[in-house]
C-alpha cells in the first residue's frame, strides 16, 4: 500500500499546485490587459488537475477497500498524509508564483500569434524551452506588504473555509464509507454534501469579490502590483485552508454518514 500512497501523495500535490497557480494566469492577464485570453489558458490547468484526479480518486478509494480486509489498517492516518500533500502542493505554487506569472505572460503573447492551443504547443522549440530559465524569479514574502491591502478579513476567512471543504470533500466521503460499511457505496458518492457548501460560499461571497478586485486592477494601473499581493494573500489563505482540512475531515465524514443514514 505504500507505493499507492506515494502515488496518491504526488498526484494530490500536483492537483493543488496546478489549481493554486491559476492565480498566476489571472495576474499575467491583468498585467498585459488580456484577461480574456488568460482565462482561456486556465483550461490547461484544469486539464492537468482533472487528469491527475482521474488517477488519484480510484487509488484513494483502494485504501477503504483494503481496510475491509485488514481491520488494523489505519485509513485516517493515510488520509491525513494525503491532506499533507495538498499543503505541500500549495506551498510549491506560492514559491513558483512569480516565475509562472512571467511564463504565462510569455505564453499569452505566443497564443495571440499562434491563434490556438494546439498550434501554440506545436510551435514550441527546444531552444524556447531552454530559455525558460530566464523567467525564474525568487519569491519575496514580507508580512508588511499585506498591511495596507484593502481586502476584507471575512473574504480571507471564507477562502480558508472553502479551501478546507474542497480539500476534504472526496476524502471525507471515503472515510464515511469506512465508518458505515453497510452504506459504503452511497457514502463514497456523497462528497457533494460537503463540496456543495463550499460551492455556495464560493459562488455567493468569494467569486464576485475577487471579480471586483480584478476589474479594479484592470482599470487602474496603479492597482496591478497590489493585485499580485492580493493573489499571494489568497494563496496563503488556501494553504491555511489545507491545514484546516486536517481538522475538518472527521466531522465532515460524520455529517455525511448521518445524511446518508437518513436518505
Amino acid at each position: 500500500m505504500m507505493n499507492s500512497l506515494i502515488i496518491v501523495f504526488v498526484l494530490t500535490m500536483i492537483i493543488h499546485t496546478a489549481e493554486t497557480l491559476s492565480y498566476s494566469v489571472r495576474f499575467a492577464g491583468v498585467k498585459m490587459n488580456k484577461i480574456a485570453v488568460a482565462l482561456s489558458l486556465t483550461g490547461i490547468i484544469v486539464l492537468v488537475s482533472r487528469t491527475s484526479n482521474l488517477i488519484q480518486a480510484p487509488l484513494t478509494a483502494k485504501f477503504v477497500d483494503y481496510a475491509k480486509i485488514d481491520p488494523t489498517f489505519d485509513v485516517l492516518k493515510y488520509f491525513r498524509f494525503i491532506l499533507l500533500a495538498s499543503s505541500v502542493g500549495t506551498l510549491i505554487a506560492i514559491a513558483l508564483f512569480p516565475t509562472f506569472v512571467n511564463l504565462f505572460g510569455r505564453i499569452i503573447t505566443k497564443l495571440e500569434v499562434a491563434g490556438s492551443i494546439p498550434k501554440l504547443i506545436s510551435s514550441v522549440t527546444i531552444g524556447q524551452l531552454k530559455n525558460t530559465k530566464h523567467y525564474f524569479r525568487k519569491p519575496t514574502f514580507r508580512i508588511s506588504q499585506f498591511r495596507y491591502l484593502d481586502v476584507p478579513k471575512r473574504f480571507i476567512l471564507l477562502n480558508v473555509l472553502v479551501t478546507a471543504f474542497y480539500t476534504v470533500g472526496v476524502l471525507s466521503s471515503l472515510y464515511a464509507a469506512h465508518v458505515i460499511p453497510s452504506l459504503s457505496t452511497t457514502a463514497s458518492q456523497s462528497s457533494g454534501i460537503i463540496n456543495g457548501v463550499a460551492t455556495i460560499i464560493l459562488t455567493i461571497f468569494i467569486d464576485p469579490q475577487l471579480g471586483l478586485i480584478t476589474d479594479k486592477a484592470m482599470h487602474e494601473p496603479t492597482m496591478r502590483d497590489q493585485l499580485g499581493k492580493v493573489y499571494t494573500l489568497l494563496m496563503v489563505s488556501r494553504f491555511f485552508g489545507t491545514l484546516l482540512a486536517q481538522v475538518v475531515i472527521v466531522p465532515a465524514s460524520y455529517v455525511i454518514s448521518i445524511v446518508v443514514t437518513w436518505i
